[in-house]
């Protein structure tokens, strides 16, 4: 406990007087790692049975689990077919607590590195919205690359300002997770780097910065709709603070009861403005569970949901672009409503449904990106590759785990195949690690050359 601030430590004591003691200890014990299965490729329960981890299943998330940090599930080929995402216990929770169907319109406002938006997207099964947005050019690409690894064809990747997004979506998304910006006080223990960026007056700045992004989400979610706000701090002020400034400023959203677990522990009215309803926050505390310190709120907008018909966005497509992308995908079983194809410069892409035809934010990606036109040949993309399924094309490199290859394909480098290997004696090859696509290749006359991107090479 030495390494953290004072100010801090007598915060804390006196926040939590007779259990002091106990979350004083929780931090000599060692930090936990946790890993969330991708269910847009596979089951937890298929995942358990081809996993070389050592799993244990976290009890408040179904497809999560903890690992050993001998496993090193990083540098394991399954990593880069999008099986899973690397995310702490506790983060996990606000994602798993915001409940999801196929075809919502789904906003995640503060979305990088993209550990919840990849979940959100997982459970919208390929139907709906994914808009996920982050203020940081830098890190929305990093938010870019998980969702593509992820294999989420129905993306809207957005670089934004939240109040430049209030502007552009009102009462349009009917589920809005706000992970907000904030002090960062539960995250001490697994990185104590944070707490050396800690002062006194970081929630104070914190409060502000998150009262400022609310009501631009607020403004964003159409009535009948969940919103839910999370943060990994235990700072009042970020948090009962915050949650009772926007009940007091938006008196259409009121707080609903979230899905329970016996480590949760109820929020505290008298942190907050000593509204009642403040018990339906959470507070997950390290020494309650086996995880590191978050918060959570959810929130309702009153009135009957907004009936937002899926308007066509796309541009028409070129005859002769179609022509070429039709040669491509005429024996691909994973059928294209070709009413949602684009083509912007050189690219293809494949936009959601419904795809909000607007105009002005700033985006990364609008929808999956199938790949280029080139020279009256189609080159296919990456993100393509990521979002098949083995079954969808009719020649494919299926490598084992402990195949040499795989990690020479990871890193770009040429393969040899044996003919017995394709279907396909030559052309594009779908390279996976068992089932699961990795990439593409071109296999020409028994060597594959590599199409793995160069941005997503292993050293």
């Amino acid at each position: 406990m030495n390494q953290l601030p004072d100010a801090f430590l007598s915060r804390m004591k006196e926040m939590l007087k007779d259990e002091y003691s106990a979350f004083e200890a929780s931090y000599s014990l060692p930090r936990q790692y946790g890993l969330r299965v991708n269910t847009l490729k596979i089951s937890p329960e298929e995942f358990q049975k081809i996993s070389p981890f050592h799993l244990t299943p976290i009890p408040w998330i179904p497809n999560g689990f903890f690992y050993s940090e001998e496993d090193r599930p990083a540098r394991h080929p399954y990593y880069y077919a999008g099986l899973y995402y690397l995310q702490e216990p506790s983060a996990m929770s606000p994602a798993s607590r915001l409940e999801i169907q196929p075809g919502d319109r789904v906003l995640d406002l503060c979305a990088a590195p993209g550990g919840k938006a990849t979940e959100l997207g997982a459970r919208l099964r390929g139907e709906g919205l994914l808009a996920a947005n982050e203020i940081s050019n830098s890190r929305a690409k990093a938010l870019l690359k998980n969702i593509e690894l992820f294999g989420i064809p129905n993306s809207f990747v957005l670089n934004e300002a939240p109040y430049r997004l209030a502007e552009v979506f009102p009462e349009y998304f009917n589920k809005i997770l706000v992970d907000a910006p904030c002090s960062g006080e539960g995250m001490f223990r697994k990185d104590p780097a944070v707490a050396g960026t800690w002062t006194s007056e970081r929630p104070k700045e914190f409060a502000k910065l998150q009262r400022e992004i609310l009501p631009a989400a607020a403004a964003m979610l159409s009535p009948g709709g969940l919103l839910l706000y999370s943060t990994c701090t235990f700072s009042p002020e970020e948090n009962e603070g915050v949650v009772s400034f926007l009940l007091e400023s938006n008196p259409k959203l009121h707080l609903l009861h979230m899905e329970g677990y016996e480590g949760f522990s109820q929020g505290i009215p008298d942190w907050g403005n000593g509204n009642p309803e403040l018990l339906k926050c959470v507070r997950i505390w390290p020494h309650r569970m086996n995880g590191e310190g978050h918060f959570m709120a959810l929130f309702q907008k009153e009135g009957s949901s907004l009936n937002h018909s899926g308007a066509d966005a796309s541009l028409p497509l070129r005859k002769e672009d179609r022509k070429i992308l039709e040669a491509f995908f005429q024996d691909i079983v994973m059928p294209l409503d070709w009413r949602r194809v684009e083509v912007r410069g050189s690219k293809a892409y494949y936009l959601p449904s419904p795809s909000p035809a607007v105009r002005g934010p700033r985006f990364l990606r609008n929808g999956l990106c199938l790949g280029e036109l080139k020279k009256n040949r189609f080159e296919p993309g990456q993100p393509l590759a990521l979002a098949m399924k083995k079954s969808h094309y009719p020649s494919v490199l299926s490598l084992a785990p402990e195949d040499p290859r795989v990690i020479r394909y990871l890193k770009g480098e040429t393969l040899s195949v044996e003919r017995h290997e394709t279907s396909r004696p030559d052309g594009y090859q779908l390279v996976c690690i068992k089932d699961f696509p990795l990439g593409w290749g071109k296999l020409v006359r028994g060597v594959l050359k590599n199409k793995y991107p160069a941005g997503w090479r292993i050293r």
